[in-house]
């Protein structure tokens, strides 16, 4: 896959899936701008990628923040060049059952997971209509497919990031612009292994748990971020180019099809 110059936004790049698709991208020859708020682990990041060659900027900011992504994706316009690639990758996961949730837990949730992917979306899909041109991915859940316990602020924002992505598919269609989601299952990330209570935790996932309503999963193993990472890159590229408003599930078959 060649994307060779093309300026490329990757937001939650520090860490996880998303600091996988920007080491991707960069492979790829994109021009990286990555976005984070923990700016320690994304300027270090960026660091080594400059000093493998490579072409990829930091920015450390909130996406749950729309005046900072306004600042950032202005500046990346003007400084790196026309934003042709966005991969919407931030996001934060608020365990609890609903009644123990807290105000603030359910607001930071949906304003990274749902409120962010409209901030940044809505910031570079403005100047991407005026060229006629770009792709937006955005990375969502399988649990925004099936309820889970004790997820309802996850799925539900998830859920949500789902549908704006469609929605905005529908309405940028006319300006050759694509809108594709990616839903993950267990993948091998920070995020995951905060679910863990010891060293089995994959193989809990793997095994599912009929208390909690939860399948396993059919392919009997964890998602790695590479998994995920290579069905973002399939929606970017030419490969994809008559496909928009479609969400595609990376979950080695836990939610059946759904």
């Amino acid at each position: 896959m060649n994307l060779e110059g093309q300026v490329a936004l990757v937001t939650g790049g520090a860490q996880g899936i998303g600091e996988a698709t920007v080491r991707a991208l960069c492979e790829s020859g994109a021009v990286v701008a990555a976005v984070d708020h923990n700016s320690e682990k994304l300027c270090s990041l960026i660091k080594e990628l400059k000093g493998q060659g490579y072409k990829a900027e930091a920015f450390p900011a909130d996406v749950s923040d729309s005046k900072a992504v306004d600042r950032v994706v202005e500046t990346i316009e003007r400084d790196m060049g026309p934003i042709e690639v966005l991969v919407n990758v931030a996001g934060v996961l608020r365990m609890g059952l609903a009644q123990s949730l807290t105000d603030e837990e359910w607001e930071q949730t949906f304003a990274v997971n749902s409120t962010g992917v409209f901030h940044v979306s809505r910031s570079v899909s403005k100047h991407m209509i005026t060229r006629k041109k770009g792709s937006i991915v955005t990375v969502g859940s399988n649990a925004a497919r099936v309820p889970r316990v004790s997820m309802a602020a996850y799925a539900a924002s998830k859920a949500s990031a789902v549908m704006f992505t469609k929605c905005l598919g529908l309405e940028l269609a006319q300006y050759n612009i694509r809108c594709n989601v990616v839903s993950p299952g267990s993948t091998d990330t920070e995020m995951q292994w905060a679910l863990w209570k010891d060293e089995n935790g994959a193989q809990g996932a793997i095994a599912g748990a009929p208390e909690s309503f939860k399948v396993g999963i059919p392919l009997k193993k964890i998602a790695t971020p590479s998994n995920i990472v290579d069905a973002i890159l399939f929606f970017i590229s030419d490969q994809a180019n008559h496909i928009t408003m479609s969400d595609l599930c990376v979950d080695g078959g836990a939610t059946l099809g759904v």
